[in-house]
């Protein structure tokens, strides 16, 4: 079914649906879907006051004529009250539309359970719409305030009440009226709804605004809407736009020091953002602070048990949790369990993580897309079966853990002492590497943001002149650049090995070599060849040149995939964005501040880098932004000089 629940799907005051936040082209797409292009809906209207032929008459009247204002043909409109009540099923079978009315909430509970209602719209196909108390009533469990005098001095009167069990959503509706309205001296909101939020969240909006849930999807808020929760209101949607109903577990936040984008980003999407972390909330950026729902700190992030208690709390808490997530490859496999155990499916789980973790279980995938890759062999196969395998590629090869991160453990060797060496320093664990022919040619990333369909949203690419592994083993500057546009060819690639992996919903960083040489089997210069995929995004401060690059946010182009499957993020006009990590250990001719004022305006970022991610990109980054590659290659030359 399609859910829509609306305090009035009027603007107060209006004859007609509105059409603001788009609800009348939602309502008339969904009954479209139901009847087809030859066929006007029939709809059943449940009332509030089932014994009260007055007020039902005139919310029938009231209610087709607002259908009809809004230019909405019926075939038919039926009223389900007392009258009618033995016909139910019957009822409910034929129609295609189904109103729960505004009334009296408990009055209205009662002779939904009395029907069987609950039982009978669990498997509807048709389109439910619920206007105040019918939307309230739509909940599994209802919070029905207080409304007629005498209700809230009342030790009797049940606030909490069993509904149909359409959605965990619990409203105060018509937020324009009843904002400062009292019930028995008490104010509804200050004295009533805040002080029973403690443990609930109720959300509350003008009428015309609405919630929506499409079959499969989750519901989404639209237009301004606030939430009640903690004995406060805050606002969590403004006009115009969504909030989606999302709990979203974010683990490490606060490492590297950028990601906290990726949480302010779903916050502003409407989602419960839950973070999981090893340090105090108090020692948390502001920003991150501002943008979590709920933290909860562990002592290890490394301990499974501590990290399962965690999420538990979280879904005791919350409810279902949609989506765990770090984006940091240190923790994909934990990650993966999480989303097992917790039956998470938005992600990547355990039975497909040894895809994406293990360079030899890469190999498969690589060649299940016909994409070339170097020749490899896991270091299992024994000293003399890598030995003939050297043979045959030449030297040199390299060696790199079979499950690592980064150019840790990697080492280049170059000839027949250096192997010897190498096999006789890792017979213990050599089981743990490969050794691959080394290819020379340009390093170059495929940077992406996929959907649940398997489509890219956003597409970067990056190029890497050294290696990190070279930048690493000789203590170099850190020199690299975003392309201003994405290669077509590399973009087929890149798009391609997503699909032979099965990837969607994810942000991916995939290296690639362009060779720089005709190389038998794998291709003609310019061609490129599969070097590792990464199912998370690039490192260190590489999203934050890609929104210099591009003039968006992907931190907020993810958060977009997460919450809505689509970006909502508009690009700007691209540019080259050039990266120096200068070391300490280094002396330059040109001095920071040289540096600073000869690039002026075109610096976009200086830091200084994390001392864990200093060994990859420096000590010091400077970013620029620059019209032309050669001008990128001038700032290379004027920064390390």
């Amino acid at each position: 079914m399609t859910l829509f629940l609306t305090g009035s799907p009027t603007r107060f005051g209006e004859p007609a649906f509105t059409r603001d936040n788009g609800f009348l082209a939602e309502v008339q797409a969904a009954l479209a879907q139901v009847t087809g292009p030859d066929r006007l809906p029939r709809v059943l209207l449940v009332s509030a006051a089932p014994d009260d032929e007055g007020f039902t008459a005139s919310v029938k009247k009231g209610m087709s004529d607002c259908i009809h204002a809004s230019g909405i043909r019926t075939a038919s409109i039926t009223m389900l009250d007392r009258h009618n009540a033995a016909q139910t099923p019957e009822l409910v079978k034929k129609a295609d539309w189904i109103v729960l009315c505004g009334g009296h909430v408990p009055t209205q509970n009662k002779f939904l359970h009395e029907i069987g209602l609950k039982e009978l719209i669990q498997d509807f196909p048709g389109v439910v719409m619920g206007c105040s108390a019918g939307s309230m009533n739509c909940a599994d469990l209802v919070y029905s305030h207080p409304e007629l005098p005498g209700e809230a001095l009342d030790p009797n009167y049940r606030r909490w009440l069993k509904g149909l069990g359409l959605t965990h959503i619990q409203l105060v509706p018509h937020m324009e009226q009843v904002r400062y309205a009292q019930v028995d001296g008490l104010r509804l909101f200050e004295d009533v709804a805040f002080p029973d939020s403690w443990n609930h969240r109720f959300y509350t909006f003008r009428d015309g605004g609405y919630v929506i849930q499409k079959p499969g999807k989750r519901p989404e808020l639209r237009g301004e809407a606030f939430e009640i929760t903690r004995g406060a209101m805050h606002r969590v949607s403004e006009e115009n736009k969504s909030y989606s109903f999302m709990n979203v577990i974010f683990i490490s936040p606060h490492f590297p020091e950028t990601y906290w984008h990726f949480c302010a980003g779903l916050r502003a999407n409407g989602v419960n953002v839950l973070g999981i972390a090893d340090t105090n909330f108090e020692n948390l950026p502001w920003g991150l602070k501002e943008s979590l729902t709920d933290y909860y700190k562990v002592h290890n992030l490394e301990d499974y048990d501590e990290m399962y208690r965690a999420v538990a709390f979280f879904a005791h808490r919350y409810g279902k949790i949609d989506w765990i997530e770090s984006n940091n490859e240190w923790w994909l496999e934990q990650d993966a369990r999480l989303r097992t155990d917790f039956n998470v499916n938005t992600g990547i789980k355990n039975d497909h993580i040894a895809a994406i973790k293990n360079k030899s279980e890469m190999k498969k995938y690589y060649a299940l897309g016909g994409i070339p890759t170097a020749r490899q062999i896991k270091g299992s196969e024994g000293a003399l079966k890598i030995k003939a395998f050297v043979k045959k590629t030449g030297f040199p090869v390299i060696a790199k853990p079979d499950n690592g991160m980064g150019a840790g453990g990697t080492t280049k060797i170059n000839n027949v002492n250096e192997l010897a060496a190498w096999l006789l320093t890792h017979a213990h664990d050599m089981g743990n590497y490969v050794i691959e022919e080394f290819i020379t040619g340009l390093l170059v990333s495929y940077d992406a943001i996929f959907n649940s369909k398997g489509e890219p949203i956003f597409e970067n690419n990056t190029v890497f002149p050294t290696p990190v592994m070279e930048i690493v083993h000789g203590n170099l500057d850190c020199c690299y650049w975003t392309n201003k546009t994405v290669p077509a060819k590399l973009a087929a690639i890149g798009r391609r090995t997503v699909k032979a992996f099965g990837i969607t919903s994810r942000f991916v960083h995939l290296e690639f070599f362009q060779l720089d040489r005709d190389r038998e089997g794998l291709g003609k210069k310019g061609d490129y060849v599969g070097l590792e995929v990464n199912m998370r995004p690039p490192g260190g401060y590489t999203p934050d040149m890609m929104n210099y690059a591009h003039q968006t946010d992907v931190y907020q182009i993810w958060a977009d995939m997460v919450a809505f499957d689509e970006a909502r993020k508009p690009r700007g006009e691209s540019a080259y964005i050039g990266y120096v990590g200068r070391r300490d250990v280094h002396s330059y001719k040109h001095s920071h501040q040289e540096l600073l004022d000869h690039y002026g305006p075109a610096v976009c970022m200086c830091s200084r880098v994390p001392y864990a991610l200093s060994d990859d990109l420096g000590d010091t980054a400077y970013i620029v932004r620059l019209q032309t590659k050669a001008a990128i290659e001038d700032f290379f030359r004027f920064a390390t000089e």
